[in-house]
């Protein structure tokens, strides 16, 4: 039997960080910056061009997609994840988070460029 979407036709994205598909609502797109950087931006609208890396907004994911090098290979090598990072423990803090509850995730060394 296939599987059923239980939000009518929206579609469903894999998150590069637990690789558990969800609604493309609840996740973020992040794209490679255009301005020639290694940097990875939040696609906020989900119009930019080129391809996009989908990731739930929770610092779990974040940390796993950085363990696991997901940014790199989803984006053609784009590891910058400052970006994603703000964004990411923005929306925790404005859900009222602790920020002691908050882990930072320090990028692997020799991976700053």
């Amino acid at each position: 039997m296939a599987h059923v979407q239980q939000l009518g036709n929206q579609p469903e994205r894999t998150c590069i960080g637990c690789r558990k598909k969800g609604p493309r609502s609840e996740l973020l797109r992040l794209v490679a910056d255009t301005g020639g950087s290694s940097a990875v931006v939040v696609d906020e609208r989900r119009r930019m061009a080129g391809r996009g890396a989908w990731l739930h907004p929770s610092e779990a994911c974040l940390a796993l997609a950085v363990k696991r090098r997901a940014f790199g290979r989803a984006l053609n090598g784009s590891t910058g994840t400052a970006a994603v990072e703000r964004r990411i423990t923005a929306g925790a803090h404005a859900a009222d988070v602790p920020a002691s509850a908050v882990p930072t995730v320090q990028p692997e060394s020799g991976s700053e460029i």
